[in-house]
């Protein structure tokens, strides 16, 4: 497992559109469908990651409570699935299934996705604001696995907070390290 950070996308990039299998719904879904008018945040997760796991059960925790609060999410995995097939289509739909996702879990076959994120690693996340602009990139929290830091999700929310209370996003955003995303 290579330790990669996240490219740090400049801040105010608009949301580069897609449209993606849904591995829940198996339906192709558009960023213009999944959007939030008041934040959007889109994170590049696998199945397979120690990075991912490790925040997994906190990350969901997250999204039930913002949820309610207007905030979307939308999960992408774009790992090359011949190399990785723990990263498939079928497995992403169990991993949901089991982990009860409330939204949804999208394939980037193409890699095209991870791409125009400047995506890296996972898991890498992205806040975009009701105009689908960039707010916040980086890191869930300061835990990984065997730091023995407590997984929280506090960077996270902080900015998502910030957002719910019309207050401008700190800049200070650190990046996220984790597995780098398996490039074809």
């Amino acid at each position: 497992m290579a330790e990669t950070p996240s490219t740090m996308l400049p801040l105010g990039t608009l949301a580069a559109q897609f449209k993606l299998l849904d591995t829940i719904s198996n339906q192709f879904l558009t960023l213009d469908e999944l959007k939030s008018d008041k934040a959007t945040v889109i994170m590049f997760i696998c199945n397979h990651c120690p990075y991912v796991r490790h925040i997994l059960d906190t990350l969901i925790d997250v999204v039930k409570n913002y949820q309610p609060k207007g905030i979307h999410f939308i999960a992408i995995n774009s790992n090359n699935v011949q190399k990785y097939p723990a990263d498939s289509p079928d497995k992403m739909k169990i991993l949901a299934k089991e982990h009860d996702f409330t939204f949804p879990y999208l394939f980037d076959e193409t890699q095209d996705i991870a791409k125009k994120y400047q995506a890296a690693c996972t898991p890498d996340f992205y806040i975009f604001d009701k105009n689908l602009k960039c707010v916040y990139r980086g890191r869930f929290d300061e835990s990984t696995p065997g730091n023995d830091a407590p997984v929280t999700g506090n960077e996270l929310t902080a900015a998502l907070d910030n957002i719910l209370a019309n207050q401008p996003v700190s800049e200070n955003q650190k990046p996220s390290v984790g597995c780098n995303i398996k490039w074809k």
